[in-house]
């Protein structure tokens, strides 16, 4: 049932700028102001996390933004403490919003006495309290199924196909979507599916975790501008490579589209020195300055994808209407005014 008080955003310090961009677009749908509830999440002097919420919050549908990047523990710890506090203070329901959703790359035991850490995390925001969850692009659709709690997976292949239209308009039927790995075929061929592209795959083996020892790539790339699709960019080493694969393979231009921009270590100037063209990522998790001034690094906003998401769960209308095109499109009307209507 819609219900008859505004929805109430609060937020910690993993992404603040993307907190308050949310806020900001829901107020332009609502026509009323929506802002962050008052609150403080600090730390003691030996790194305690407190949490105080200065604003009434009883009987309210609170959302709380906070992707779990790095540093993962702590944001982690500060989405824990302010769902308690929340839940303390009679808060109707509470959902996680969680943009990037950290520890989803442990979602199974690959060896022997190893944890599936990703189950253990869905375990704890279940058990304090949290009763909803927001996110884009899980690492592994299945996590879903380690919380016995609703979960919204947003994707962020529709945003792309609208910046893809807007970037590649006049050279659409030279474009090639290429998986980076087997494991990522379904996301690249979804995105493949929207735009009308052929697909390829960059097939690598490793001797050991982070260090690839081979690469093939598997389809005919030649002459063709490859878009590498991807949910997460960490040190960028391997992106990096299959873009040198492809082109050794023939291929005209490699960009890449990265859901996540986790870019740690040497990541930013691996891609600045690399050989592709642009890399494109999504602001779930906060970039940081070294990101913002990388000649060859794009940020699309999510903000306008997730306002429109806590909206639709707040008032009980669908979320996988965000995947459709004509019904995205005009949300990032602002960004991609022509492409949308035939995308």
């Amino acid at each position: 049932m819609p219900r008859t008080s505004e929805p109430k955003l609060i937020s910690g310090n993993a992404n603040m700028p993307l907190a308050k961009a949310i806020a900001r677009r829901m107020s332009l749908h609502r026509g009323v102001n929506v802002g962050l509830v008052d609150a403080r999440v600090e730390r003691f002097n030996d790194g305690e996390i407190f949490v105080e919420v200065f604003e009434n919050v009883r009987g309210e549908d609170m959302f709380i933004i906070q992707p779990t990047s790095n540093p993962a523990n702590d944001n982690l710890m500060e989405l824990l403490i302010m769902a308690d506090a929340l839940r303390r203070s009679s808060a109707a329901r509470v959902t996680a919003v969680l943009p990037y959703f950290g520890y989803a790359r442990q979602d199974r035991r690959t060896k022997a006495r190893t944890p599936i850490t990703a189950k253990m995390v869905a375990n704890m925001l279940v058990g304090t309290g949290i009763e909803r969850v927001l996110t884009m692009d899980l690492h592994a659709a299945q996590i879903q199924g380690f919380f016995d709690i609703p979960v919204d997976n947003l994707y962020a292949s529709p945003v792309f196909a609208l910046d893809i239209a807007n970037a590649f308009k006049d050279r659409m039927d030279e474009l090639m979507i290429v998986s980076p790995d087997v494991g990522g075929v379904a996301r690249a061929r979804e995105l493949a599916k929207r735009l009308n592209a052929p697909l390829a795959i960059v097939d690598k083996r490793r001797e050991k975790a982070g260090e690839v020892a081979e690469m093939t790539v598997i389809g005919n790339v030649t002459d063709k501008i490859c878009l590498i699709v991807d949910d997460i960019c960490d040190t960028a080493g391997t992106l990096c490579k299959a873009a040198e694969v492809l082109l050794e393979n023939g291929a005209k231009e490699v960009h890449s589209y990265i859901s996540h921009g986790v870019m740690s270590g040497p990541a930013v100037d691996r891609v600045t020195k690399s050989v592709m063209k642009s890399l494109v990522i999504t602001d779930s998790i906060q970039p940081t300055e070294e990101i913002k001034k990388a000649a060859n690094i794009r940020i699309v906003p999510t903000a306008p994808i997730f306002a429109q998401a806590i909206l639709n769960i707040w008032n009980g209308t669908s979320v996988s209407s965000l995947f459709e095109a004509n019904t995205l499109g005009p949300i990032y009307d602002g960004m991609y005014a022509a492409e949308y209507a035939t995308r």
